[in-house]
């Protein structure tokens, strides 16, 4: 072999092989980082940031008040990561229904507003987002459905009519975006190793835990109906509902069960907009 040939291989060689030991030293550094400081390293890093059409960024700029609270860093970075996820995700209508532009960015909007504190965001559970005109039947299990998750066609399921309902009364507590959205965050989680996952998961672990320890804090909360009862049905569903107060009553939600906010803000790193 030509020496020179042989050398620029084993430069090759060499380095291949560090840029593998640093990556899995990273990769350690970040997970006990995360684990001791419950947040990942870092989480944005953008070259060139994405943008949404004129239209697109109208409908975000007027119609979703989450974005209204950012600054401007966090706005063109909300705005790149709006613009990704509606590329990477297949948006499906049913019933004849058209997914039209406000249909892709409010539900993409719900999506990111949601992991805006995660390192990996795109949710890796979900390829399809399917939209039905308003409720619709199911023939799996033979009843109507506003809104569900279905990890085996990896695909989130929404009612427009039930979806936008969601965000007309901001303060009630009920909203269906986020609530599935949660599902498709919580069982993300689940299946995945990333640091963002990793702080999940332990979080949700304490926020047990400290739920299933304290029979005082149980009691409250049922006694305060603050939170709705369907929040008791699972562990599922109790998260999916302290998600929706956490959103859209934070400061009731913190000022009644602070320790219960801090684990959701925690899960979530949660640290903008006046969370």
């Amino acid at each position: 072999m030509n020496p020179t040939l042989k050398v620029v291989f084993l430069i090759i060689f060499f380095v291949g092989m560090a840029f593998v030991v640093l990556s899995r030293f990273y990769k350690y550094f970040e997970q006990v980082y995360a684990l001791k400081y419950k947040r990942p390293f870092f989480v944005n890093f953008i070259i060139v940031p994405r943008k949404l059409t004129k239209t697109q960024l109208q409908i975000i700029e007027q119609e979703f008040t989450f974005y209204k609270k950012l600054n401007q860093k966090y706005k063109t970075l909300f705005i790149h990561r709006v613009a990704r996820f509606i590329n990477a995700k297949t948006f499906i209508g049913r019933e004849d229904l058209e997914p039209t532009d406000e249909m892709k960015v409010l539900i993409a909007s719900t999506a990111i507003m949601l992991t805006f504190g995660f390192k990996k965001y795109l949710i890796d559970l979900i390829d399809t987002i399917i939209i039905y005109p308003k409720i619709y039947y199911s023939n799996i299990n033979e009843t109507y459905h506003k809104g569900e998750t279905n990890p085996k066609l990896k695909a989130i399921v929404f009612s427009w009519e039930d979806f936008k309902h969601g965000y007309k009364i901001g303060d009630d507590n009920l909203n269906l975006g986020i609530h599935e959205f949660g599902h498709t965050i919580h069982l993300n989680a689940f299946s995945n190793n990333d640091v963002s996952s990793l702080i999940f998961n332990q979080g949700f672990q304490k926020l047990t835990d400290y739920f299933q320890n304290n029979e005082a804090v149980r009691q409250d909360l049922i006694v305060s109906k603050y939170f709705r009862a369907y929040a008791y049905t699972d562990h599922f569903e109790f998260f999916a509902v302290l998600l929706e107060n956490f959103i859209e009553t934070p400061s009731e939600f913190k000022s009644q069960f602070p320790e219960l906010y801090n684990y959701i803000k925690q899960m979530l790193n949660f640290n903008f907009a006046g969370y």
